[in-house]
């Protein structure tokens, strides 16, 4: 095909997709496998029909807008090293609703995010956050709930600040939302977030810090192709109160919306994750919570990880654009000064 031929011909600028390894795959039956090497639409009639009314996405120009995406990249950002093929460039399209310039400006804030915070992606890989997955730091529930969003379920009351550095942490979420973002399922439903707040007293709330935060929430809403459509949280504690104050000067409306906090209220939670998708521990009927299944999950994936993430600098030589991650819309005054800083530091140090 001509958009193959064309990737092929910038193999300098592009990483190859990690091969679709499906013995490991049916290791794993409750989750999809990854897709394969040459796009074939993987969604069911309903999920078609699905993403042609929430994402705009029209099955017969699915391709035609994936080459436009590419040829967007090719042109005005010709030495970005990022994989080129359907598949990866597709989640973009469908995270921006197949709004071309948005889609590439998510692209360029995803790598960017990867220049700015060396710490988290640099080596990523799973065996490097085996400690936080054994702690039981997080998980993905095994059933997705009705709407066929799966749950990334949260405990940060397992953290203590002197077991291991915060951004452990949000390496173990980044390497979850990648296996996440997958399948294709994911990227029409999206997901859902559910934490658990139990335990989580003045040394977890106060380590990550303001400007940890906002690294986080940028990543999270502008640096990556995933919707969150709910962020569930339980048992949190009154200092909690402190901890969204926090967060919540950098959501945008539609997401700080999307929360819902309900106390130790059980019943309120149901009304959100219904008890058939909730395990026993939340007066759900799906079993025990299995922390290690999904752990076991990852750290099978650990060659994929390393073709996608251990591989030379993916911004080499790259003039990054002036909307940049962690600055909402065009800077102005002293934000547009301190994010002039930020650019040179990004130019400079890394």
């Amino acid at each position: 095909s001509p958009s193959q031929s064309m990737a092929d011909q910038h193999e300098s600028v592009s990483l190859c997709p990690p091969q679709a390894d499906h013995a490991t795959a049916a290791g794993h039956s409750w989750f999809p496998g990854p897709p394969p090497p040459m796009y074939s639409c993987t969604l069911t009639p309903e999920l078609v029909a699905k993403a042609r009314e929430e994402l705009q996405e029209k099955p017969e120009w699915r391709l035609r807008d994936v080459q436009a995406l590419r040829d967007m990249i090719l042109k005005e950002h010709p030495t970005l090293r990022t994989r080129l093929d359907d598949a990866f460039l597709l989640r973009f399209l469908r995270a921006r609703k197949f709004d071309y310039d948005r889609a590439l400006q998510l692209l360029l804030n995803y790598h960017a995010g990867r220049k700015a915070w060396p710490e988290v992606f640099q080596d990523l890989k799973p065996s490097t956050v085996k400690h936080v997955l054994d702690l039981g730091f997080l998980t993905i529930l095994p059933r997705p709930d009705p709407n066929g969003r799966y749950i990334l379920f949260l405990q940060p009351g397992k953290w203590r600040p002197n077991d291991y550095p915060f951004v452990d942490n949000v390496r173990a979420i980044y390497l979850t939302l990648e296996k996440l973002i997958q399948p294709e399922e994911t990227q029409v439903n999206g997901i859902v977030i559910l934490a658990d707040y139990t335990g989580v007293g003045m040394s977890q709330a106060s380590n990550p810090g303001p400007s940890l935060a906002k690294k986080v929430v940028s990543i999270l809403q502008d640096g990556f192709p995933i919707r969150i459509k709910a962020v569930n949280i339980i048992n949190e504690p009154r200092i909690f109160k402190g901890i969204f104050a926090i967060i919540k000067p950098f959501l945008k409306e539609k997401m700080a919306e999307r929360y819902v906090l309900h106390g130790s209220d059980l019943r309120s939670l149901q009304r959100n994750i219904p008890p058939s998708v909730l395990p026993e521990d939340y007066g759900g009927t799906a079993g025990r919570l299995d922390m290690s299944a999904w752990s076991r999950l990852l750290l099978d994936c650990e060659e994929e990880f390393i073709v996608e993430f251990c591989q030379p600098d993916p911004l080499e030589g790259v003039v990054l654009p002036d909307s940049m991650l962690f600055e909402g819309g065009q800077a102005g005054g002293k934000d547009e000064d301190a994010f002039r800083g930020l650019r040179s530091q990004l130019y400079y140090c890394y």
